[in-house]
């Protein structure tokens, strides 16, 4: 089983209005609301591409029901904790440029947390746990190591989507897959990059430190699959980016549901840069229909060793 695990997850609040004026009344052109979460996002995804999934983290008030019943309507398993505190909504509003209003999450109580890991006691050995996101500060910063330990406790896999030195930390426990884009690459080592053979080095790093597995995405410049002593490039793909923020999600929901049932690495990350794009090319996640589509568009080839 795979399961994915969102802490803080919201109702994304999309908002459109032509030529916003700040300070004054504005009326919208189109507004919708969709369950977020980068966890919450893996596992829709996951389900589109018909692998089993359980849904986990926090949940509460209207706002927790409206994500619990858009998961029950698309036929998702749920696992989710339910607390006293409203789970967040989060703005995104869209003119000229876009802008993002993110909630701080809500407060957890020490017996929401204690139900929360009895709701993980059904994770077996050799299961995936998919941890992603925000933490919502009254977890604290060390929340997913207490999640990671369980897991090794259980014998389950992991894999994180997080930044900076909670994913540095992580490293020694040996993710099966970490997704960090080149930004977030380059900050984890402070250095800058001006190619993609300069992230060479630093992606094979992550893999020295305990990673097993290592995609970098570079936006609209492909992305790179570390594995082994091997380098793959996929080569980007054409199309207008609507959904840059779910394209990384459904990339890790592409690569580990595919890896779960192949133990392919490459096919996993083939069917990764499918979703990500059939995703990253529409305004709410990638179909099944869609990433089909997508996929025979998919080049990989084997970087040549770099000295």
């Amino acid at each position: 089983m795979i399961y994915t695990i969102t802490l803080n997850p919201s109702i994304d609040y999309i908002v459109e209005v032509e030529n916003l004026q700040m300070g004054d009344l504005n009326r919208m052109n189109r507004d919708y609301k969709l369950p977020g979460g980068k966890g919450i996002n893996v596992s829709r995804v996951l389900n589109q591409l018909g692998v089993k999934t359980i849904a986990s983290g926090f949940l509460g008030g209207f706002t927790g029901g409206f994500i619990a019943d858009w998961l029950k309507k698309e036929g998702i398993q749920s696992g989710f904790t339910k607390i006293a505190d409203d789970t967040r909504i989060n703005i995104k509003l869209k003119s000229s440029d876009e802008t993002e209003i993110n909630g701080l999450g809500p407060k957890v109580s020490e017996n929401e947390i204690a139900d929360f890991f009895r709701q993980l006691e059904q994770v077996a050995e050799n299961d995936i746990v998919i941890l992603s996101g925000s933490v919502p500060p009254s977890l604290g910063r060390n929340f997913y190591d207490r999640i990671i330990q369980f897991c090794e406790q259980k014998g389950a896999e992991f894999m994180i989507d997080t930044t900076g030195e909670e994913l540095l930390h992580a490293l020694s426990k040996q993710p099966i897959l970490i997704k960090p884009n080149h930004h977030e690459l380059a900050e984890l080592f402070g250095v800058t990059f001006s190619s993609k053979e300069d992230l060479i080095p630093y992606g094979k790093k992550c893999l020295e430190l305990g990673a097993k597995h290592v995609i970098v995405s570079m936006a609209g410049d492909g992305a790179l699959l570390f594995t082994g002593s091997d380098v793959y490039f996929a080569e980007p793909i054409k199309g207008q980016v609507k959904n840059s923020v779910g394209a990384g999600d459904s990339m890790i929901a592409g690569f580990v549901g595919t890896f779960s049932e192949t133990k392919d690495p490459v096919a996993a990350f083939k069917m990764g840069v499918a979703t990500g794009t059939a995703t990253a090319f529409q305004t709410d996640l990638a179909t099944k229909a869609y990433i089909q589509e997508i996929l025979p568009q998919v080049k990989i080839r084997k970087m040549e060793e770099v000295e």
